[in-house]
């Protein structure tokens, strides 16, 4: 995967996986019906009908437009420094991050949904509206390419997390209801997690949809399975640094990070937020059938 040639084709792959095992899976039941085309009504305008389609099926398809677009969704991609740490996986956070999102935009164009995207750290980054067309898909391809770039290149810039901020400036920009994916490792200055869940509660009182995924390499950073030897951590986004005997610490440590994370994830179902761990050493199936569960009840 990690050897083809562009984002867009990895995204390819990893999506007509997923749909493979899905229909030999248990969820056989999920309807993936990808169109790009819809049957001819009487009235449409013939100048929209696809003639090449016609010509193998003898039938009469009308090209989908923009216009047609099912679902509007804008995924927010944290890119700050916490997201470039990898220690037992083969990926970052920031690299499962991209892939994944290039995954469901992939999805979403398929399902003529329009999708936008939002890369965020202490700062909003570019901010693409959704559109469902190709070329948009394309542009937005193009930024998360960039992304892969500032992966492997491990700048030493500290870009910080500032999800709050970022989800209450979304709250406010985006004027049509919308799916608002973000995809983060909810690494937050102790004091704003009050404030993160509050900017959550922003997005669902303008009437968005949220769904939330939650990205850590769990051995890690989840279960702190390091050898019992000496060990020094450095904070990826201020540089601090603190020396442990990870035995000494790893009760404690998971306890605290299972209390954050239910936390979150009580916030979450009171909002009707739906929340999502997901491992960066585990594949995107999980994750992209959370999508389509998400993706469902919306109709």
């Amino acid at each position: 995967m990690s050897k083809l040639s562009s984002i867009e084709l990895r995204a390819r792959k990893i999506v007509e996986g997923f749909i493979s095992g899905l229909h030999k899976s248990p969820y056989h039941g999920f309807s993936i019906e990808f169109a790009e085309h819809r049957p001819y009504n009487p009235g449409d305008d013939f100048k929209h009908v696809d003639w090449k389609v016609y010509g193998k099926k003898e039938r009469f398809y009308v090209k989908q437009y923009e216009e047609e677009t099912n679902l509007r969704c804008y995924i927010m991609l944290d890119n700050s420094s916490s997201m470039l740490f990898k220690h037992f996986g083969e990926w970052s956070k920031l690299r499962y991050g991209i892939h994944f999102a290039a995954s469901l935009m992939y999805l979403m164009y398929r399902q003529r949904d329009a999708c936008g995207y939002i890369p965020f750290n202490s700062e909003i980054g570019a901010f693409i509206p959704a559109k469902s067309t190709y070329a948009h898909l394309r542009q937005i391809y193009i930024e998360l390419e960039k992304e892969l770039r500032s992966d492997e290149q491990r700048s030493e810039e500290k870009r910080q997390t500032a999800s709050a901020k970022a989800i209450h400036e979304i709250a406010e920009r985006l004027n049509h209801r919308s799916l608002v994916v973000i995809i983060t490792d909810l690494f937050e200055n102790a004091g704003e997690h009050q404030e993160l869940i509050s900017a959550l509660k922003h997005l669902r009182h303008r009437k968005h949809e949220v769904l939330l995924f939650n990205l850590l390499e769990s051995r890690s950073e989840r279960e702190l399975a390091f050898s019992d030897q000496r060990v020094v951590f450095e904070d990826m986004e201020t540089g601090s640094e603190i020396e442990v005997l990870p035995a000494q610490v790893r009760s404690d440590y998971q306890k605290k990070v299972k209390e954050y994370t239910e936390k979150f994830r009580q916030a979450c179902s009171e909002f009707e937020i739906d929340f999502e761990e997901v491992d960066t050493e585990k594949d995107f199936d999980r994750a992209l059938l959370a999508y389509l569960n998400k993706r469902r009840l919306l109709g």
